[in-house]
């Protein structure tokens, strides 16, 4: 006995938690690090069975914030059925990350065509106005005259998102659908078209946006008109609509999932390791965006600082500051934070906010001054990730668009409907030259562009009116080395001039993460121009 008691004493704990631990099945340690995976893993993805579970799959309800005497919630948001229900994410998209990778992989978008009018602004930039009209949900060949009273629906999108974007599609589709007129305002660089003039966007630049604005209300002063900006271009239609107050022909409006405070958004995104891959993949997105224009952009601003860029700051830094003349990052983000604006909101206005939105935190959400504003509903539910908000078992729906059509249609119904007091703007002389004149484009279900002969982009787009993609593509390449030139020959031939402005190549493709970047490449530059990023 004291041999073996010696024994044991001369083994130390070490060893003896090696000789126990040695008698433990292995199974029991797999299972052991499949369940501490699974908790990392669900806490990682933010994921939410548990909670859907818990709440019986019925999901969670949307909260309203309003001012309590707001006669947009008593007469237009309280006759919402969405707005008063609850929203459940997809089963197998329970997580922000999730639905928002999904959104930007596939989307599910409605399969239909655009037509295109390309705007030249002022400064000499192009903007291209991609058309869905109410009459092309039916099948049929409709014409938006100068008197229609029909409902126009301008869709601002996101960051790097132009209207081949899942979401966009979604929207315009379903604003159609409703009896609307859809037009998206791409970006100034994006939808395929170049870089015609010194000038590019950014998170709160909203003269684009004031110009696309005056010039429809101008064209079509009888139609009724909405905005719905989303992300970015939720900032920039909130930063406008403080900017106009009164004075802006905007009938109603809705935000989607905006930043609100861009300094808070700058300082969360860097907070958590799943957010800093946000940061470095929307930084990759926005440097294939600069590839695409380096031409322009190399002279413009800090190009070597560009290319080493690897967050959003640091482009911002090396680009935007540079560019749109900010001392420091900083100032930029602080200038063009919308949450500054929304006091002055004149317009009735649906903002809508996911509470796990994994890149625009609800710490920026300016809850006081939303609830201060009479003319303002904001709309949050516990889940739906950036953009997203999936609805079904095949994800089919999302129900932040479901949400804002019904709203305007809520809107229309009612007496609420904003009515400009005041008519100050003024349209820049060369408006009927560079407008009503200019090319009008198809996009193509092959993804290619054909030049529509109307004079009107919401004219008849019947297949004897297109050029055929391949005579398209033929007769691109050559010019378009001269996008500018061309751009002023549409008297002379309208459809080689709006084919050589945006060249053969243009191809639009559904918004992804770790795809190729939304803006299809520059024709002739190469590959590496193509980047990859996120929906935002």
């Amino acid at each position: 006995m004291e041999a073996v008691a010696g024994g044991g004493d001369g083994e130390s704990a070490g060893e003896l938690v090696r000789r126990a631990a040695a008698l433990v099945p292995l199974e029991y340690y797999a299972l052991a690090a499949l369940v501490v995976v699974s908790v990392l893993a669900y806490r990682f993805l933010e994921l939410h069975v548990l909670g859907d579970l818990i709440r019986g799959f019925r999901g969670g309800r949307v909260e309203l914030t309003f001012h309590p005497t707001s006669e947009i919630y008593h007469r237009v948001a309280s006759k919402c059925r969405s707005l008063h229900g609850r929203y459940l994410a997809t089963p197998w998209l329970a997580s922000p990350h999730l639905q928002t990778l999904f959104l930007g992989i596939s989307g599910r978008p409605p399969s239909f065509t655009y037509k295109r009018q390309l705007y030249t602004v002022r400064d000499g930039g192009t903007i291209a106005l991609d058309w869905l009209l109410a009459s092309d949900s039916n099948d049929s060949d409709g014409i938006l005259s100068k008197d229609s009273s029909t409902p126009l629906v301008v869709v601002v999108p996101g960051l790097t998102s132009d209207s081949a974007a899942a979401y966009v599609k979604h929207l315009a589709y379903s604003t159609a659908r409703k009896g609307c007129n859809a037009v998206v305002s791409n970006h100034r660089g994006l939808g395929g078209v170049s870089i015609t003039s010194d000038c590019f966007y950014n998170a709160g630049w909203t003269e684009d946006l004031r110009e696309v604005i005056n010039y429809l209300h101008h064209k079509y002063p009888m139609a009724p008109m909405f905005c719905v900006g989303t992300s970015i271009g939720a900032n920039i239609l909130v930063k406008y609509l403080g900017e106009e107050g009164e004075n802006t022909p905007v009938a109603g409006a809705a935000s989607i999932c905006s930043p609100w405070d861009l300094v808070v958004c700058d300082r969360f995104i860097s907070r958590k390791l799943v957010q800093r891959f946000y940061d470095k993949a929307l930084a990759f997105g926005l440097k294939g965006y600069a590839k695409l224009h380096q031409p322009v952009l190399a002279r413009l601003a800090n190009w070597e600082g560009i290319k080493k860029s690897r967050s959003i700051r640091e482009f911002d830094h090396h680009a935007t500051c540079v560019v749109a003349k900010f001392e420091t990052v900083d100032t930029y983000y602080r200038h063009c934070s919308s949450a500054s604006y929304v006091d002055n909101v004149a317009v009735p206005l649906l903002c809508v906010s996911a509470l796990d939105d994994p890149l625009c935190t609800r710490e920026a959400i300016p809850w006081d001054e939303c609830r201060a504003n009479k003319n303002i509903v904001l709309a949050t539910t516990l889940n739906g990730g950036h953009l997203a908000f999936f609805q079904g078992l095949t994800a089919g729906r999302l129900w932040w668009v479901g949400a804002v059509s019904e709203f305007l249609v809520a809107l229309l119904d009612s007496n609420c409907m904003h009515r400009q007091t005041a008519q100050d703007h003024i349209l820049h002389s060369s408006l009927e030259s560079s407008i009503d004149k200019s090319p009008y484009v198809n996009i193509m279900e092959d993804g290619m562009i054909a030049a529509v002969t109307d004079d009107d982009p919401c004219g008849d787009a019947s297949p004897s009116n297109l050029m055929p993609s391949r005579e398209a593509s033929a007769r691109a390449e050559p010019a378009i080395q001269e996008p500018r030139k061309n751009a002023r020959e549409v008297n002379g031939n309208p459809e080689e001039a709006g084919i050589s402005l945006l060249g053969s190549s243009y191809k639009p493709t559904s918004p992804a993460i770790l795809s190729p970047i939304f803006s299809p490449r520059t024709p002739g530059a190469p590959d590496s121009t193509r980047g990859f990023m996120i929906v935002i």
